[in-house]
């Protein structure tokens, strides 16, 4: 192989014997030389930051396993949507955790229009309008007092039809409290062409689903749990996505563009970079990669050891995941990180 005359390896110029002719390491002199000829760059505006809200509080609360991550109260959540704005952040994604009591079987505080999740997106739309792309959770697992995704049948398993007309009817709810973005996260068969046809019917043409095209039963969900008062009892092995499968991903990613996906995610994002690739090389609408409890809680736990440098690490698992092929993020560094960039 050669490049402007000289052959690789063979050149008679610089170092001993002639050798090494030629040197990447040029390339890598300066701060300002690796900026100059970096291949991937982060923006603010690809970040979307993950945010809880919880009804009846009067105080953020932390979360134990996600140091500098809360369950905010409304202002407390109007006031982090504000400061996102003015970093450059590009999206918001909400998820709403209801007083204790308020669960049921089927998720009613999930369609009910004064449920917190649907009060906060009214409010996060009235702080910041179309500044902030604000993105709401499709999911009925922090409103089930069984933890699941879906409806349970009499057998006590994930019934996938009948969870799709709740989807419907949530999709709807969300729609009218003003969210630009719904994403169906609960990995039923059909559900983005079924929220589609609903949102569709009820004349919300221009909100935009990003399908939760490919989302693990990871072990690294623990931190989130928590952040939501999870009530989850089993696990959700049936509908998410087996971890030793790859292909799987693909069959799930021809689906949902064909019902209709605006744009499409993987979720874990770390441990899932090699289908990320993947399906980024295969589509043509945005992929996004959600950077997850567990992998925030391993690196602020690390870092507050001293084990790692925690300013350098949480870049690097950045840049890893937009090399990846990632043109969103999802990640509870976004502000803090848009701040950074800018």
């Amino acid at each position: 192989m050669t490049t402007g005359g000289n052959t690789y390896g063979g050149a008679p110029s610089g170092g001993r014997g002639g050798f090494p002719a030629v040197r990447p390491r040029r390339l890598r002199t300066t701060p300002a030389m690796r900026r100059m000829v970096a291949e991937h760059r982060l923006h603010p505006a690809e970040l979307i930051l993950p945010a809880f809200v919880r009804e009846g509080i009067t105080e953020p609360v932390g979360i134990s396993s996600m140091p500098g991550v809360y369950q905010h109260t409304r202002d407390s959540l109007r006031k982090a949507a504000a400061e996102a704005v003015a970093a450059g952040v590009g999206g918001i994604m909400l998820f709403g955790v209801p007083e204790d009591g308020r669960k049921d079987a089927v998720g009613s505080p999930g369609t009910d229009p004064d449920g917190i999740l649907q009060v906060a997106l009214r409010d996060v739309r009235a702080e910041v309008g179309d500044d902030l792309v604000v993105m709401s959770d499709l999911c009925l697992d922090e409103f089930t007092d069984h933890g699941h995704c879906g409806v349970l049948d009499e057998r006590g398993r994930v019934d996938n039809d009948a969870t799709l007309e709740r989807y419907a009817e949530m999709a709807c709810v969300q729609a009218e409290a003003g969210a630009h973005v719904l994403g169906p996260s609960g990995m039923m068969d059909g559900q983005i062409g079924f929220v589609r046809r609903a949102l569709d019917e009820a004349g919300h043409q221009d909100v935009s689903l990003l399908a939760y095209t490919a989302k693990y039963a990871s072990a690294f969900y623990g931190p989130f749990r928590e952040a939501v008062n999870s009530s989850l009892r089993g696990d959700r092995r049936t509908y998410q996505q087996d971890p030793a499968n790859a292909r799987e991903s693909m069959r799930e990613l021809e689906l949902d563009i064909a019902e209709g996906a605006d744009m499409v995610m993987v979720k874990p994002a770390m441990p899932y970079l090699d289908v990320l690739c993947r399906i980024a090389d295969a589509v043509d609408v945005p992929v996004a990669a959600y950077q997850i409890s567990g992998e925030y809680a391993m690196v602020e736990a690390a870092a507050e050891r001293g084990w790692i440098d925690r300013d350098a690490a949480i870049m690097e698992t950045l840049t890893g995941v937009k090399r990846a092929g990632a043109n969103l993020i999802l990640t509870y560094w976004a502000t803090e990180v848009a701040r950074r960039l800018s």
